[in-house]
């Protein structure tokens, strides 16, 4: 059995098909239809909510999309819909400036955008009545317009971020969570619907036991790219287990030489201390998809669904990243380049699976640039995803790791580019000899998101980027790439 709030209706859901999405439960369980259905994939934010949890003593809202949410993750719980908004008749401020503003035109959607307005007005912290266009953009790229209507949007933005006032939800805070303290997971939780389950552990002990118990099950975390194969391809997913309740595996610790991150730890959690130490994956970070998917979407998925073009595996292979890999209660620890063997093949064995991310802190002899090339700026895949750790000591190149993602069946270093720049000076003659090894290194496959040209072009031009900004003068602002 799953409990979870249901806005302030406590839901007890026992018998329902796991592979059933919030979006799903929401429009055909509930007859809540004001929550869209855009695209099923994530992209649009048309059927974006808030989920409301406890982080200590404390509640903290998160945008997530619907579509890619499985029920199973609202386990102890609040989730908040467009429909909840409304209170006595009167709309809620981020509705009412939509109206104000005239933010909304076809309203198709508009649900999704009030959703993320209500979650970054909420985020601002008590009486912080002042507008960032940079959090408001962030908050909104996963949500799109395409009635074109976005400067209206943004006047709505500001006016609710301007204009914030106390609400039901902050009036019924503290019952809210007593609510949620009372429902709060305390053993593994079952979802079946008599053929299909879902089980959630709440220690790393249990899910390897689980795991070992059921090797034919998926693992679900974010589930931003499972929740595709039901979405998309209409598949069908017999045994899920679900790794978002172990606190154990959503850890982000800093020690004196790395930084572990737990293999279920959001993206979102993760951003402060990658991008302290490198600032360069903060900023990849920030353009890594969507807010929402970056609330549930996790380092560890990002790395275990082994994609030849996933943002982060280049940028850690560059850092020298290692995995550690669990079965039972045997444990491994793996370089992150040996984890990917070929397309969607990885040295993961039946029945074991990654707990922990282990990066290396950063050491001022070292220098680090990471470079995203995609189509669109916000909520994009990568075309190619490029990463340079180099130590330079008096002019001469003492070390370099160099990675790319979207230039082979799977992300990896190049080689030749590295053993040109190894022990080499620093200058330009260097990097355009180690351009011309990165032919030698990669063989990439034209698709619709770029040529094999194009793809060996942007890759070469990313080495000179990066040594070009080293030498720029100070004050020069560096942007991330995009088409």
């Amino acid at each position: 059995m799953i409990q979870f709030l249901l806005n302030r209706e406590l839901r007890s859901e026992h018998a329902l098909d796991p592979n059933t999405t919030v979006l799903q439960y929401l429009r055909e369980h509930r007859g809540k239809t004001g929550t869209k259905e855009g695209c099923a994939s994530g992209d649009c934010g048309a059927c974006t909510v808030v989920v409301g949890e406890l982080v200590g003593d404390r509640l903290r809202y998160r945008t997530l999309n619907s579509c890619l949410t499985f029920v199973c993750a609202l386990h102890g719980k609040q989730l908040i819909t467009v429909e909840d908004l409304k209170h006595q008749g009167q709309l809620h401020s981020v509705q009412q400036a939509m109206v104000d503003c005239h933010g909304s035109q076809c309203g198709f959607c508009t649900p999704g955008f009030v959703m993320s307005l209500f979650a970054l007005q909420k985020n601002r912290g008590d009486g912080v009545q002042t507008y960032d266009p940079h959090q408001t953009h962030e908050a909104l790229a996963g949500n799109l317009c395409r009635c074109t209507g976005y400067r209206p949007i943004l006047e709505a933005a500001e006016q609710a971020c301007c204009s914030k006032q106390p609400d039901q939800f902050d009036a019924r805070e503290a019952e809210t969570i007593a609510q949620l303290q009372r429902i709060a997971p305390r053993e593994t939780a079952e979802l079946s619907d008599g053929e299909k389950r879902s089980l959630s552990p709440l220690t790393i002990a249990e899910l390897a036991e689980l795991y070992a118990a059921n090797p034919q099950a998926r693992l679900l975390a974010g589930g931003t790219d499972l929740a595709l194969e039901v979405t998309q391809f209409h598949r069908e997913l017999p045994v899920m287990i679900h790794v978002g309740q172990i606190t154990e595996m959503k850890q982000v610790q800093i020690t004196d030489r790395h930084i572990e991150i737990g293999a279920a730890a959001p993206l979102t959690d993760c951003y402060a201390a990658l991008a302290a130490e490198y600032p360069d994956f903060g900023d990849l970070l920030q353009r890594f998809a969507s807010l929402q998917i970056r609330n549930q979407g996790t380092l560890g998925g990002n790395i275990g669904n082994a994609s030849p073009i996933g943002d982060a595996p280049p940028l850690l292979i560059a850092l020298g990243a290692e995995v550690v890999l669990r079965k039972g209660d045997v444990s491994r620890t793996l370089p992150l380049e040996d984890y990917f063997l070929d397309y969607k093949v990885t040295a993961r064995q039946p029945g074991e699976f990654i707990e922990q991310i282990i990066v290396p802190r950063a050491t001022p002899d070292r220098l680090f640039r990471a470079y995203k090339v995609s189509k669109r700026l916000d909520d994009d895949i990568s075309a190619v995803c490029a990463a340079f750790d180099l130590k330079i000591t008096d002019g001469m190149i003492a070390d370099a790791r160099v990675a790319f993602g979207g230039m082979a069946a799977i992300p990896k270093r190049a080689a030749a580019c590295e053993a040109t720049l190894n022990g080499a000076p620093w200058n330009q003659q260097t990097v355009e000899a180690a351009c011309e090894a990165l032919a030698e290194d990669f063989t990439p496959l034209t698709d619709f998101r770029a040529s094999r040209e194009y793809r060996l072009l942007v890759a070469q031009n990313l080495l000179r980027k990066c040594f070009l900004e080293q030498h720029a003068p100070k004050t020069e602002t560096r942007v991330t790439a995009y088409v």
